[in-house]
């Protein structure tokens, strides 16, 4: 079966991207997740030669969580360019680094809360949510053309209804894919799981954490997840897998475990 290629993502303990660099090739791993959240992976702030003198010298790879305010349907015109034209930048920046992911999350917009529900204005205002998402994936599309970039949407809370027209919307792109958070999914009671698995052709990234109860991000083996069955899915699927813990200490103890549930 399919070797599991394994990253880390951007730790906040770590500060440069050397770095994060460092640990993972301590740890044997295959590649770092740049999280564009951070200040010092910005497009003035980024520096493309050192990366890319990094991923030769320790024979690593780079994929990319892309910011996580990123609304590229927001319905002030101005404001969903400058989300666009981030996302085309980093675009070309995988280019440059031969970065096959670009991890994004699918923003569920504003909404009102009345007394008996809340009602999300993507969803009362639908055909000018979907035009905007139809905008996005064509000119992703046109400026991704036959270089091997994947845009993988991200399961986080539990996708509401015009989320998920939105991401199949999306998905009538082959640029498009889906990345399975599996600790995201475990909190929302795997509320997202038929809809991903129904789709798992277009499965090509993960995020493996732990999670129990409202806890996530956990070290592999200190929650409550079936790990082995998650693992399985990986690798039917050939994903790419960040082991997502929040510090090094965590990501230490996911590496043994999983190498351990590897070799066994």
């Amino acid at each position: 079966m399919h070797r599991l290629i394994l990253g880390m993502p951007t730790l906040i303990e770590t500060s440069t991207l050397e770095e994060s660099v460092e640990i993972c090739s301590e740890l044997g791993l295959d590649f770092v997740e740049i999280n564009m959240n951070l200040p010092q992976y910005q497009i003035n702030t980024l520096n493309v030669d050192k990366a890319k003198r990094l991923m030769e010298e320790k024979n690593i790879f780079f994929t990319i969580h892309l910011d996580e305010n990123i609304n590229v349907s927001d319905f002030n015109l101005d404001v969903a360019k400058a989300y666009v034209d981030t996302v085309l930048w980093t675009i070309e920046l995988a280019k440059e680094l031969k970065i096959p992911i670009l991890n994004m999350h699918m923003n569920s917009g504003v909404h009102f809360t009345l007394p008996e529900e809340k009602v999300y204005l993507f969803d009362k205002y639908k055909d000018v949510y979907l035009d905007c998402l139809k905008s996005f994936r064509d000119i992703c599309t046109e400026t991704i053309g036959n270089s091997e970039i994947k845009i993988c949407i991200e399961n986080c809370s539990g996708y509401k209804n015009f989320m998920r027209e939105g991401i199949d919307l999306l998905l009538e792109s082959e640029v498009f894919g889906l990345t399975l958070d599996i600790g995201h999914n475990y909190i929302a009671n795997e509320v997202d799981s038929q809809f991903i698995l129904g789709r798992a052709n277009r499965l090509t990234h993960m995020h493996i954490h732990d999670a129990k109860k409202n806890k996530d991000h956990l070290a592999l083996g200190t929650g409550e997840i079936d790990l082995e069955e998650k693992i399985r899915i990986a690798k039917e699927n050939k994903c790419r897998c960040v082991l997502e813990t929040k510090t090094i200490a965590g990501l230490k103890e996911s590496v043994k475990y999983i190498r351990h549930l590897e070799s066994t």
